[in-house]
């Protein structure tokens, strides 16, 4: 009798324990959140990830019922904001919104005060948004294809502006060249306003603009060209415009928001973030904000989240080396 009694009282252990799990996990899903959340902006107010985030935190804050507001950390390339998340209580009260510079900056820099990977928890991707290819109104091509030709025929004579060493425009042009065969020249400005300006003056010759919302009344105006779109896809905004993979195989640069919290984060607390922005990217409201700034709302998991910016941190680490580019 004594083996039947023990199997039966290991059930028993089993299934309380269970019930233990399931009431702490219940528990924990009644308990957060019971105050505030932060979410970091490891950049300056105004800028494209800055107005995304204070649209999210809108929706947020309903779907949570509580308050989540935005709280500017820049510097040193997105670094400084990720510092103060990945240093800070894993309890769900502390996020950051980063972009791609989150998965270029092992590679440019020597060393990070934190580990892109293990310091933190991805809760979910917010969007994605594709850059747009744009050259002077009076360029001689007026197409991917022509660019290549223009680009072929004058090697080491055409520049690019980007906004900054290491930045994603920056990036879309030297994957660009490595793809095509070509050499431009790369010319770095402060911001868009000085990039855009350079265009128009055609000190440059091709500028990869970081969103259509902030070219759209340029193009409208006939003030510059665009040639293509760097994802893998049109955009609804311009259905006219080619993807420059349609012309050039294999070539995808896609800018993107996402979530993390700091490492150890409980994953029922994880969870319950992810359907939360999962909830708001699909809101008609957040939904039409995307639309106008050209983007597309993209809520995955945390473990697609993962894996996305370990084949990024692969991607970028191979064109930054064949580059030479560094960080400034």
């Amino acid at each position: 009798m004594r083996p039947h009694t023990l199997f039966i009282n290991s059930k028993v252990l089993h299934f309380l324990l269970l019930l233990v799990l399931l009431f702490a996990h219940l528990t924990l899903r009644a308990a957060y959140p019971d105050k505030p959340i932060r979410l970091v902006v490891p950049t300056g107010s105004g800028g494209v990830t800055d107005l995304l985030a204070r649209s999210l935190v809108l929706q947020l804050s309903k779907e949570l019922g509580q308050q989540v507001f935005v709280d500017n950390r820049p510097g040193a390339s997105g670094i400084t904001g990720s510092l103060f998340v990945a240093n800070s209580a894993p309890d769900g009260y502390n996020l950051v919104m980063v972009f791609p510079t989150h998965v270029t900056n092992p590679s440019l820099f020597k060393r990070l005060p934190y580990d892109t990977l293990k310091s933190f928890h991805p809760v979910s991707l917010v969007s994605n948004v594709s850059n747009l290819l744009i050259v002077p109104k009076n360029s001689p091509a007026s197409s991917i294809e022509q660019f290549i030709v223009y680009a072929k025929s004058n090697p080491t004579q055409l520049n690019f502006a980007s906004v900054g060493s290491g930045s994603l425009g920056h990036l879309a042009a030297e994957l660009f060249q490595m793809s095509t065969g070509t050499t431009i020249t790369h010319i770095p400005y402060k911001g868009t306003p000085q990039a855009m300006t350079a265009i128009l003056a055609g000190e440059v010759q091709m500028y990869f603009v970081a969103s259509a919302s902030s070219a759209l009344p340029l193009l409208q105006s006939g003030q510059v060209k665009v040639l293509g779109v760097s994802g893998k896809e049109r955009i609804s905004l311009l259905p006219d415009v080619p993807a420059i993979a349609e012309h050039v195989k294999g070539y995808e640069v896609t800018g993107w928001n996402g979530i993390l919290a700091p490492a150890g984060t409980p994953s029922p607390v994880v969870e319950l973030l992810y359907q939360a922005i999962k909830k708001s990217v699909k809101s008609a409201d957040f939904s039409e904000k995307l639309r106008q700034e050209g983007s597309i709302g993209v809520a995955s998991s945390p473990l697609e989240f993962q894996e996305m910016i370990k084949k990024d941190i692969d991607k970028w680490r191979e064109v930054i080396q064949k580059s030479g580019m560094s960080a400034e």
